[in-house]
């Protein structure tokens, strides 16, 4: 099947980035894709809490939700929304960074909260503290896009590799992991831990990026690596879209998940242990 993935440089206006995204989606569509995903946050790159309480809403009457779904039916596709901010009821008043999967009908088949907050300090310059805005997620999610079992995690979750085994066992083929990856980590991390991430399950990884410099009406701006990636079961790169915005396709044959793991079954081959003491 065919499928997109759409670099994106997303600004800090939902409606702006929502005209922006529809647009690209059509021209997926008419490139022959059945399976879009966007990056995370696709409604808004912002560092200012404030802005966010002001443009964001919950996922109730989330235009921005709305406008996607839309579009996914308007063009018979199915459409990983890699994430967006929403408005919780969280007494703190801290936001949800949630992904979901579109039906080619506008149905919600899947929804999934980031489990893993980027709270880090990259340099003296660059540090981030992701728990301060949004919440953690508790729930890891496979959901079922009919052509596949989707895997749906976001970004920094990453690094957990404990969270992807639990999804390839529980049936997973394709593992969507939406980014807004730092350039500096981007740089040295991105493309070995995704390529690991697909071979130590048989999974294809999708990896929709924001790519290139954000710009803020409030706050200050801030740089995203890009290259949007897809890898195969065996761990050969099939995509990396480098740093520019655009709409990047790719063939899968979901045949090769079934062909990876039967040349190495690791999935069936865990053992539990100890630690030695």
């Amino acid at each position: 099947m065919k499928a997109a993935l759409l670099q994106i440089t997303s600004s800090d206006d939902p409606v702006e980035n929502l005209v922006m995204l529809r647009g690209m989606v059509r021209d997926a569509a008419a490139q022959g894709a059945e399976f879009v995903l966007t990056p995370e946050v696709s409604n808004c790159v912002s560092t200012s809490r404030s802005h966010q309480k002001e443009v964001l809403e919950p996922e109730d009457g989330n235009a921005f939700l709305a406008g996607m779904i839309v579009e996914a039916k308007a063009q018979g596709i199915w459409l990983l929304l890699g994430s967006i901010g929403v408005k919780t009821e969280d007494a703190d008043g801290r936001f949800a960074n949630r992904s979901f999967l579109i039906s080619p009908d506008g149905q919600i088949a899947g929804w999934y909260d980031k489990i893993h907050m980027f709270d880090v300090d990259v340099s003296a310059e660059e540090s981030y503290r992701e728990s301060a805005g949004y919440r953690p997620g508790d729930r890891a999610v496979v959901a079922d896009a009919g052509f596949a079992k989707i895997g749906m995690t976001i970004c920094y979750d990453l690094r957990f590799a404990k969270l992807y085994l639990v999804l390839a066992h529980a049936g997973a083929q394709i593992l969507t992991i939406p980014a807004a990856f730092s350039p500096v980590t981007g740089k040295a991390h991105w493309d070995p831990i995704l390529r690991t991430r697909a071979i130590e399950t048989g999974c294809f990884v999708m990896a929709p990026a924001q790519c290139g410099t954000h710009s803020a009406s409030k706050g200050k701006e801030r740089s995203t690596h890009g290259h949007s990636m897809v890898v195969a079961p065996w761990g050969e790169v099939l995509l990396d879209a480098g740093t520019e915005p655009g709409v990047y396709m790719v063939d899968l044959d979901l045949s090769a998940v079934d062909d990876a793991r039967r040349r190495v079954p690791s999935l069936s081959h865990d053992r539990e242990f100890t630690l030695a003491q």
